[in-house]
Formats: C-alpha cells, structure tokens, sequence
C-alpha cells in the first residue's frame, strides 16, 4: 500500500481536534502546522511556552484554525496532571480526535553497565510512561469522536536493538508493544492505534545522536508530515496495528 501524498493545505482534517506532545520543535512543530493547514484544531503541548507560542504565531500568519497552547513537561507527567489536561479539553472541545505521542529524549548513547539510573527513569517518563497515562485519561475525550487516531512515533531501535541505545531503544520496544496492545483494545471503541517511524530526520535529538552527519543530506521534518495526516484521516479509518516507515515512499506500510 502506497501512503498518499496530500498538498500544502487542504481539508483532511476540517473540523477535527487534535492534541501533539513535542509541538514546539522538529517533527512535532512540523506535524502541528501541517494539521492546522489541513483545518484541524490543534492542540500544541510542551514544556517550553516559547516554544510553543512561536510554533502558534507560524499557524496563525497562515490564517488557518487557531490553536491551543497548554504546557505539558512530560518529565512531570502523573495521573493528576493528565486528568486535569483531559478537564481542559473536555471543557474546551467536549471531545478529541487525534491524538499525536511525538515528544521524547534520546538520554545518553552508553553501555548498560554505565548507564545512570536516574537518566534511565526519566527516559521512560517521556518516552513510555507518558504515553501510557495520556492514553488512560484521555481515552474517555477520544471515544467521544467518530473516528479518533492514535499515533506513536517509533524508531528502527525500537523494532531491533542496538548497541549503546540503551534506554531509548527499550522505551521505544514499550512503545511499540503499547500500539499492538491499544490497537487491539481500543478497536471496540472504534479508536484506530497506529505507529509512524519517521527514520532519519533533522531534529535536535538526531544531531545530538550523530553530530558528524551534514544537516543538510537528512531529511526536513515537514518532508515526512503526509504519513500523519494520512493516519489521522478518514483515509485510513480501517488501519490500525500498523506501522508506517515514513522514509520508505511507496512501500512505508507494515502489519504488525
């Protein structure tokens, strides 16, 4: 199956409310933009306000859907917090769409035997902790859609290991093991549960992970965005337990 390839802008997403973890930078602020052109109501979450207020002056210029700026630090992330995000958003939208598990950090490249152990728990609150309580509190606002859309943001360690990947290779397998898990509970539900592995793309983490690379020869974030707005259409309303390779045009589905 061949993952379409939508226009700049367009109406895939009119009318529907959507929520983005990491949407102040790289593949998030990227997906949130691309949303909004698509006329979702976007929901711009994380921990840097600045951040977020630019990435919300950038869909504002264009004129498209206004967003929502709520700060989100996912190293805080508890079941208190998570219910109060899913009371705002009740209270503003009565319901949720889509919702985008984008936000996480790489930690540290080292051995197991040398890695911190506090550094290894704050992993897993970003990348796998806070999707799980996201999921719980905000399951109630997405069966309230008619078709809502989960999606995890993978990674090819997160399928095969690799040396020195340590923590965010093992949170990024959680992640994995939590779509093919949600995509089987929540199918009653009519909430289809997918995943996107955006491959190589130039973000902060990725030139943290391989400052050698030329910027320049790695892919834009916003050159991988149509695999999202494709996951979270209607085009895809019969999806679900699946993964998406983003970097592979053409050939990009896999079941898993």
């Amino acid at each position: 199956m061949i993952t379409p390839e939508y226009p700049q802008t367009g109406n895939k997403l009119e009318n529907q409310i959507i929520l983005i973890t990491g949407a102040g930078d790289g593949i998030g602020k990227a997906v949130a933009k691309a949303c909004a052109a698509h006329g979702a109501t976007v929901i711009l979450t994380g921990r840097t306000r600045r951040k977020l207020e630019i990435c919300y002056d950038e869909i504002a210029a264009e004129k498209f859907t206004e967003p929502l700026i709520y700060k989100l630090d996912l190293l805080e992330l508890d079941d208190t917090a998570a219910i109060t995000l899913a009371e705002s958003v009740y209270s503003e939208f009565g319901r949720l769409d889509g919702l985008v598990h984008n936000a996480a950090i790489l930690g540290t490249l080292a051995p197991y035997i040398h890695f911190d152990s506090k550094l290894w728990h704050k992993v897993f609150q970003v990348n796998a902790h806070a999707p799980f309580v996201l999921n719980k509190f905000l399951h109630p606002l997405l069966q309230r859609s008619d078709k809502a859309s989960v999606i995890f943001t993978g990674s090819g360690v997160g399928t095969q290991g690799l040396a020195y990947w340590g923590a965010y290779s093992a949170s990024k397998f959680a992640n994995e093991g939590m779509m093919q898990t949600l995509a089987q509970e929540f199918f009653s539900d009519k909430i289809r549960v997918n995943m996107i592995d955006p491959g190589e793309v130039r973000t902060k983490m990725h030139a943290s992970a391989f400052p050698a690379q030329n910027p320049a020869q790695i892919t834009a974030p916003e050159d991988i965005t149509d695999a999202y707005i494709y996951l979270l259409s209607t085009d895809s309303e019969n999806l679900s337990g699946c993964r998406i390779m983003a970097w592979q045009k053409g050939t990009g589905l896999e079941k898993t």
